[in-house]
């Protein structure tokens, strides 16, 4: 059952609100508007790039009915603070699925190479800053996330075009956050959400990568030195 008809199953609708993150995918909020509700956005964690629970209660109004979470890059949202602040105000908390771990097999493999990849990476690569877990929990890197900081986009998109004019192929993980989009826009200021938008960009750190290719990424990134100076108008 999609978060969509879990929503409606659960009677949210019109005249109703549902907390969900700007940063990340625009399919909750989508879900939460075809569900008839108003989609009310709340800030994210700086380490884990998931909703934090602090803004989620200070989001929470008379109106508010359900709080929709995402797991983000391979971070697991904190749930356990989540389902506690649900109980404390009586709302519905549409957990995402919890990823597979895996066990052996191709998936384990998988997420252990990423793992290995993350960690040799996090270990090498300066200037920017690499991702890290909450305590307690065990990151998957489905996407190798680092922050290039600075004065803002000028420095991480001159910094992305630098490492693919050298061969290395990076993005930008989430180039508008929801609550910018059109269908979404609101006027409200969610200082992570903005911070991130303006300084994230992902890195290759694929399972099958060898070796040589993460020393690759490592050269170019440390080349760098982390900030690209913005070019005179």
């Amino acid at each position: 059952m999609g978060t969509q008809e879990k929503l409606a199953a659960a009677g949210v609708g019109p005249g109703d609100e549902v907390i969900v993150p700007s940063y990340g995918p625009s399919e909750p909020a989508e879900a939460v508007r075809n569900a008839g509700a108003l989609p009310v956005f709340a800030d994210i964690d700086p380490v884990t790039f998931c909703l934090d629970p602090a803004s989620v209660a200070d989001a929470v109004s008379r109106r508010t009915a359900a709080i929709v979470p995402v797991h983000l890059f391979g971070h697991l949202a904190d749930l356990a603070a989540l389902r506690s602040l649900a109980c404390r105000d009586g709302l519905l908390l549409v957990a995402p699925d919890a990823p597979e771990e895996g066990t052996g097999g191709t998936a384990g493999s998988a997420v252990d190479s990423r793992r290995a990849n993350a960690a040799y990476l996090g270990a090498r690569l300066t200037g920017v800053v690499t991702p890290s877990a909450a305590p307690g929990v065990r990151h998957r890197y489905d996407s190798y996330v680092v922050r290039v900081p600075g004065n803002g986009r000028p420095d991480r998109d001159a910094f992305a075009r630098a490492l693919r004019a050298r061969g290395i192929h990076c993005r930008v993980p989430v180039q508008t956050p929801v609550h910018r989009m059109p269908l979404f826009r609101q006027e409200l200021w969610l200082t992570e959400t903005e911070r991130a938008a303006d300084e994230c960009l992902a890195l290759p750190a694929d399972a099958g990568m060898s070796r040589r290719e993460l020393h690759r990424v490592v050269s170019a990134c440390n080349a760098l030195g982390g900030l690209m100076p913005v070019a005179a108008a």
